[in-house]
């Protein structure tokens, strides 16, 4: 069995370790971040390729997943319902995932605080180096770092992430602070909104301790808005001090201002339930909106896979199922070819194609934020609302294996 080295400890990396394990391999997990990265990310959409990578990982899959949710609507500005759609699917929480792999993962293997500063590779190793003196080493490097991947930029430096030109707000609300109202209305539902050129949605998820009960859950938004680079997300990036991050601002370092600003948009744009949702809840931020898009991703022992090899915009919602399958493909052609840079030039082969066409996808449902989008939306708004709806956040596994479904409009 081989030794294996990945880096990144999210949810790719930890779905990629978890299913080395289960083969009998050896891996080391490195992560940048001290101590446990619970508290990140938000609503995930389980697909079917995701619950199949959890089970091969060992972790039973039972009624305590997530929310589930049999109906989509569509709200105008008056909170009215305009559109809705039967379309039963489970909502989960990225934390309740997070333990359900890192409880599965041996934590003497699981290494936080190793933030990486280089490589190098021989015939028959890679050798990982972190800031604070250690080194590892194993037969392949699997790098799972993210949008900003430190093993990407080291490889392929020209592959940077595009800013797309909008930022997404995003926040969890408790459903215990909410009216009844708001409960009765939307809280049910994986829930749409569509004032011109932006989109907002939500949906439930589990609260506290993953607690499913009536009352003790909570209910997550995204609200996807322009933002010029140079002009807005440069502001949006600047905290209460002054102080400009380029890079990406925490959650408790976004300007106040920017957040009342955004709760007073919300009482002007959104359905009055959707206004609620932001008014109440406790930490309101919001993420730049970027693609990455790789032409490689196998370089002889190293592999990139999930948010480090591409980067698809949110309304896919296929974050966390493409990294399963990039971790299912690496899994079994290492299976295959053994620890070997030939494994790697197969999975870069099966995997290339499909991602490039989840950004595809990703950019065509994002352009309902643009001009032309707003203008079909101004024609046909019930229409377009549907449509919305049946393409947001579904399994388009049979939709990128096809060269005629990829929309015309790229």
């Amino acid at each position: 069995m081989a030794k294996i080295i990945i880096v990144g400890g999210s949810l790719g990396g930890l779905l990629v370790g978890n299913l080395l394990r289960s083969k009998g391999h050896e891996v080391d997990i490195l992560e940048k971040v001290p101590g446990s990265l619970d508290g990140r990310g938000a609503g995930i959409v389980p697909h079917p390729i995701l619950i199949k990578a959890l089970e091969m990982c060992g972790i039973t899959i039972d009624h305590d997943l997530g929310v589930p949710v049999q109906r989509r609507v569509t709200l105008d500005q008056q909170g009215n319902t305009i559109a809705d759609l039967e379309l039963p699917q489970i909502f989960t929480s990225w934390g309740r995932l997070y333990h359900l792999l890192k409880e599965n993962f041996p934590e003497k293997n699981y290494h936080s605080g190793k933030n990486v500063v280089s490589f190098g590779e021989n015939s028959q190793e890679v050798m990982v180096h972190c800031d604070d003196g250690t080194s590892y080493n194993g037969e392949l490097l699997i790098a799972s770092d993210g949008l900003r991947s430190v093993i990407r930029a080291i490889l392929a430096p020209q592959i940077k992430p595009v800013y797309t030109g909008y930022v997404a707000w995003r926040g969890v609300c408790e459903e215990a602070a909410l009216s009844k109202y708001m409960k009765d209305t939307l809280f049910p539902y994986f829930s749409f909104g569509l004032p011109e050129g932006e989109q907002m949605l939500g949906y439930p998820v589990a609260g506290n301790n993953n607690d499913l009960s009536i009352g003790h859950r909570k209910y997550n938004f995204v609200w996807y808005r322009q933002a010029p680079e140079d002009t807005v997300l440069k502001d949006l990036l600047t905290d209460a001090d002054g102080v400009f991050h380029p890079q990406g601002i925490s959650p408790i370092q976004v300007n106040w201002k920017h957040i009342a600003a955004v709760r007073q948009a919300a009482k002007n744009n959104l359905a009055p339930q959707f206004a609620e949702v932001l008014e109440k809840t406790g930490m309101v931020f919001f993420q730049p909106i970027y693609d990455v898009y790789s032409e490689k991703v196998a370089f002889n022992r190293v592999a990139l896979m999930g948010d480090a090899s591409f980067v698809a915009r949110p309304h896919v919602g296929m974050g966390v199922s493409k990294a399963a399958e990039d971790a299912l493909s690496i899994v079994n052609n290492i299976e295959l070819h053994g620890a070997t840079p030939k494994a790697l030039e197969q999975y870069q082969k099966e995997r290339l194609i499909p991602c490039q066409r989840v950004i595809a996808r990703a950019q065509y449902l994002g352009k309902f934020m643009t001009a032309q989008g707003q203008e079909e939306l101004k024609n046909n708004h019930i229409g377009i609302a549907h449509r919305v709806m049946e393409e947001t956040a579904v399994d388009i596994s049979d939709i990128i294996m096809s060269d005629d479904l990829i929309p015309e409009e790229l």
